[in-house]
């Protein structure tokens, strides 16, 4: 089984953040990196280093793996 670490979550957010800046009064995050926030505060609340890659859902895997495809 492959893992994630949450350091690479937190990369990949970055890319989405970078890739598409905050927007808006609110300074809403765009969608990708929103979907894996909810992933990556999980895993901070729970002090995980770590999570089974099968436990992100289709859309945050999707925006994970497009976060690293140049």
């Amino acid at each position: 089984m492959a893992t994630i670490k949450v350091e690479s979550i937190e990369s990949a957010i970055n890319v989405w953040r970078a890739k598409s800046p905050a927007s808006g009064d609110e300074l809403a995050l765009c969608h990708q990196a929103r979907t894996l926030a909810d992933i990556y505060a999980l895993m901070i609340i729970r002090r995980l280093s770590e999570i089974d890659s099968e436990s992100l859902t289709t859309e945050q895997q999707a925006a994970y793996d497009a976060a690293f495809i140049s």
